[in-house]
């Protein structure tokens, strides 16, 4: 497999990058959970376009496997005439990239939605267009798919789905007041364990964590035949970051119980590994991202591991994603910028360059994650103004997280 080179930045549009896939998991409803994404994955003209690309790897030998493409081939075939077939296949395409972690298939999706005249766009292509934007870290796109859903009269199904998307949008971005009115209305379609779980989810962050949690472990303890498998994991979920923030040992059960349900939940394996390294349980973390190294969340969390536990694949892992963050860069790609600060911080040594991609990944994403990450980023480089700008967003959203003892709201 060979690729050109991008030689300027108008070559960028349109282009994925290789890495940087933020995943959530997968819902009846194609919604993603939790910077996820899952998950997800940034492309911008950045300023790297204007600078001297860092030296990456070009000479290889004719029998040197570069990349191993997935088993599922892209659709060749763009010419849908049926809307109805186009969804499935962008789902499909979803689905995949949600699984695998392969930022490829929100390629092959994006391709598909764009050459579909906007004029024959469903409520249900909107749905999954928004999904999609959500991926790509462009917000508000999704957020105008979905609030243009919402503001017709969808079916049911469409609705619930665009409510649900939209609530996990607003939920990621903190505008939890806009996340509690949509987790509102989706209780009113949808009531049941996940309307439950997103309530739980923005009561949680907005100081009734322990309320919101054992509310929501009493629900999902009674004996309901009608939930769903999704419905059940996306409880399990929601109680093991509830717990994480109130500093629980049963988090771990919680996410446990939500990769027994789905196994392909790359979010919730991510925040798994990243809590466990929080209990320094190197060991478990290496077991966890095992045979996910494709995936950079958790080649990050792993390459912590192995690196604490002084494993010699350590070196290995580390100059591998040193590489595919440095041509990333070269392509004038911005990845998604909490893996790569996470990388900086914790792998390279680099505070400071840390603390600037953990800065601009919180403007847009403000998951626990992303906040421990900017705090500790912004303490290890001495960046006080950093630290009390962060603590006063916290306070005054009254949220107190275990995972970030440094500010006290």
């Amino acid at each position: 497999m060979t690729s050109k080179p991008l030689t300027r930045c108008s070559e960028a549009d349109g282009q994925l990058p290789a890495s940087g896939f933020r995943s959530g998991r997968r819902a009846l409803l194609p919604a993603l959970r939790g910077r996820v994404a899952w998950g997800l994955l940034t492309l911008t003209v950045s300023a790297a376009c204007l600078s001297e690309p860092a030296p990456i790897q070009t000479q290889f030998s004719d029998d040197q496997v570069l990349v191993t493409l997935p088993d599922l081939a892209p659709v060749t075939d763009t010419s849908f005439s049926n809307a109805g077939n186009l969804a499935d296949q962008v789902q499909e395409h979803l689905n995949q990239a949600r699984a695998t972690g392969d930022p490829r298939f929100l390629g092959y999706a994006q391709r598909l939605l764009q050459d579909w005249p906007e004029n024959r766009m469903t409520e249900r292509l909107r749905v999954l267009r928004a999904t999609l934007w959500q991926s790509l870290h462009r917000f508000d796109d999704a957020r105008a798919d979905l609030n243009r859903v919402l503001g017709g009269n969808p079916d049911r199904q469409q609705r619930i789905q665009a409510l649900l998307t939209l609530a996990n949008l607003e939920i990621v971005q903190g505008r939890y007041t806009e996340a509690e009115q949509a987790c509102n209305r989706l209780q009113q379609h949808y009531p049941g364990l996940i309307a439950a779980s997103c309530a739980a989810q923005v009561a949680a962050r907005t100081g009734q964590a322990e309320s919101a949690y054992q509310s929501l472990l009493a629900q999902a303890q009674q004996p309901q035949p009608r939930h769903s498998r999704a419905s059940r994991a996306w409880a399990q979920g929601t109680l093991a970051d509830i717990a994480a923030q109130l500093g629980r040992e049963e988090a771990e059960s919680h996410w446990r119980q939500t990769l027994a349900l789905t196994p392909d939940d790359l979010y919730s394996r991510t925040q798994l590994a990243d809590w466990l390294i929080q209990q320094r349980r190197y060991p478990d973390v290496i077991d966890l991202t095992d045979g996910h190294e494709s995936v950079d969340a958790l080649a990050v969390l792993r390459a912590i591991a192995l690196e604490a536990t002084g494993a010699p694949a350590a070196g290995a892992l580390i100059q591998s994603l040193e590489e595919r963050f440095a041509e990333a860069r070269w392509r004038g790609n911005l990845l998604h910028q909490r893996d790569y600060a996470r990388f900086l911080l914790d792998l390279q040594q680099q505070p400071q360059q840390a603390l600037a991609h953990a800065r601009d990944n919180w403007q847009d994403q403000r998951e626990p994650m992303d906040t421990r990450l900017l705090l500790r980023a912004a303490l290890a480089s001495a960046d006080d103004s950093t630290v009390t700008k962060t603590a006063n967003w916290l306070a005054t959203n009254r949220q107190q997280d275990a995972r970030y003892p440094e500010v006290r709201p």
